[in-house]
């Protein structure tokens, strides 16, 4: 593994909870693209992820990689069955807003925004924190969200139950479950090894 490195200077940090693009800067070195065998690139499952320094580092340990990707790509875009994708990526911005993982709030906040057309929410969301109240359906999304991130056995029958009071089917649960534990997961990874940036103005 390389030598830690620092981040360049004059990289301002967000000062908040965001919806905007962010940029994220490792502490460890990413792997060059020039390095790339064969093997990483079935790790990254998607080339275009060869462009992102937080991909790069992980394709350090491509098997992990691989299958990590595979797993958050079952997660989110397996929409055939189950909990719709916004709220998939509510649970997820709910773990990230929770854990204090501004770059994945970030993201999930923006794709949670896009697929459910309620911008103004998803932001309350990341303004107010976890306590918010949106709606029943979604406040029983975060709260279950936000037990299963704060620690697992937090997370019990009264959670389950005002889902299935939500509406949420089995199936649908499920998918709650998934996205905010692999997203919890993912924040503590993502924290450990770089920190996010503003994007520089155009």
């Amino acid at each position: 593994m390389a030598d830690p490195i620092l981040a360049p200077s004059g990289v301002t940090p967000p000062a908040r909870f965001t919806q905007a693009e962010l940029d994220w800067l490792p502490w460890l070195e990413p792997l060059p693209a020039a390095d790339l065998t064969d093997r990483h690139r079935d790790g990254l499952v998607d080339p275009a992820r060869a462009k992102s320094d937080y991909f790069m580092l992980l394709a350090r340990d491509p098997d992990i990689l691989g299958a990590r990707t595979r797993t958050d790509k079952d997660i989110f875009y397996n929409t055939a069955g189950g909990l719709p994708r916004a709220e998939r990526e509510l649970a997820a911005a709910a773990a990230s807003r929770f854990n204090g993982c501004i770059y994945c709030a970030s993201v999930h906040a923006r794709f949670a925004s896009t697929f459910s057309k309620r911008r103004e929410d998803v932001q309350r969301l990341l303004n107010e924190g976890i306590g918010v109240a949106l709606d029943p359906r979604w406040d029983a999304i975060v709260a279950a969200s936000v037990a299963l991130s704060r620690t697992p056995p937090a997370f019990g029958p009264d959670h389950v139950a005002a889902l299935r009071a939500a509406g949420l089917s089995d199936a649908e649960i499920v998918d709650v479950i998934a996205g905010a534990a692999f997203f919890n997961w993912a924040n503590r990874l993502m924290l450990s090894l770089g920190e996010p940036a503003e994007r520089p103005a155009a």
